[in-house]
């Protein structure tokens, strides 16, 4: 052997010894708290799949997830810097925080289509959002605020023909000439339990009503000073829907039914199927740009939309309320069926 090579050999060997006896550091995670805006449900499904399956985990994140509720304001926890993000309902939250100067802002949009749908009885044959006119409209307080002064500005519907919707079902299932507001993953399946029809289902995103839904919102010191935060979440939060959707979800929903116990695997796996047939969370800018997409056009539409009906002021600056510094990348679309 030749007497220059010896040292580095032992050297190498005593290397590999010690790295073979000193137990490897662990990683570092970044601590991450993501609010909901309800109890534990399938349509959160992809961020506790992220959680379950070890995707944030990857990506150096140690997420916890605070679920929401009837008696919880997530929100309000984020802007008070007790959450780090926030699932809110639709880009109208987003519009609203510019209006009052809240220094929110969504960073991706998880749902294409906001899930808000009526619900029909089988007898009338709707197929035409215009078809609901001459029905009893049964619609909550916020949905005569927000989805229904667009219902009024685009396609002349009147409030006359509204009553309230208490999130109690019988009133619809009594009056054939009624319709009920609800969400294309949930309220048909609660309705064909309770009543045994299944309902006619219009879905109010596919007649122009164009917000992004499910949006992720941070504030925006979070944004400027720890960017790479930010990417990382939104990245393994959309590896977690796609892996949500189309892999093995059992680790997702076993983590949804031990935080909400009365969730059923039925009702689970009808919500996912819904998701998917009806593209609320993969379809349109996704298909591309991957789950989370966003782009400037819509979210303009759908503010003049909201100004039309008397929901929003012209007056904001309706492009302080999204980044898309964040999405558009493509991440996991690999993982999408080719079929």
């Amino acid at each position: 052997m030749n007497p220059a090579f010896l040292p580095r050999a032992l050297t190498a060997a005593l290397l590999a010894l010690v790295a073979a006896l000193v137990p490897a550091r662990a990683e570092t995670l970044d601590k991450v708290s993501f609010g909901t805006n309800w109890v534990a449900e399938a349509e959160h499904g992809g961020f506790f799949q992220a959680v379950a399956d070890g995707t944030y985990k990857k990506y150096g994140l140690d997420v916890t997830i605070v679920p929401g509720g009837p008696n919880t304001n997530n929100r309000i926890l984020l802007t008070a810097g007790k959450l780090d993000f926030f699932m809110s309902a639709n880009t109208l939250q987003s519009f609203d925080a510019v209006a009052n100067n809240v220094p929110l802002i969504a960073v991706a949009a998880i749902f294409q289509k906001d899930p808000q749908v009526f619900l029909t009885h089988p007898e009338s044959k709707i197929t035409k959002l215009e078809d609901l006119k001459p029905l009893t409209l049964l619609v909550s307080k916020e949905g005569v605020a927000s989805y229904f002064q667009w219902l009024k500005s685009e396609y002349g519907f009147s409030e006359s023909k509204v009553k309230p919707y208490t999130f109690n079902p019988q009133p619809f299932i009594v009056n054939k000439q009624s319709a009920m507001q609800g969400y294309v993953t949930s309220e048909p399946f609660a309705i064909e339990k309770a009543a045994g029809f299944k309902p006619g289902v219009i879905l109010l995103a596919d007649h122009g009503f164009n917000a992004y839904s499910t949006l992720i919102e941070t504030r925006r010191e979070i944004v400027d000073k720890k960017p790479d935060l930010v990417q990382r979440f939104v990245d393994a939060s959309a590896i977690g829907w796609y892996n949500y959707l189309y892999g093995d979800n059992s680790a997702g929903n076993a983590m949804i039914k031990k935080i909400n116990p009365e969730m059923t695997d039925e009702l689970l796996s009808y919500s996912v199927a819904k998701m998917k047939e009806y593209g609320i969370v993969d379809s349109g800018d996704t298909l591309r740009d991957g789950i989370g997409a966003m782009n400037d056009a819509r979210v303009a539409s759908f503010f003049d939309k909201m100004v039309r009906a008397g929901v929003v002021r012209r007056d904001i600056d309706y492009r302080q309320a999204y980044t898309l510094r964040f999405v558009n990348k493509g991440v996991g679309v690999d993982l999408r069926p080719k079929n």
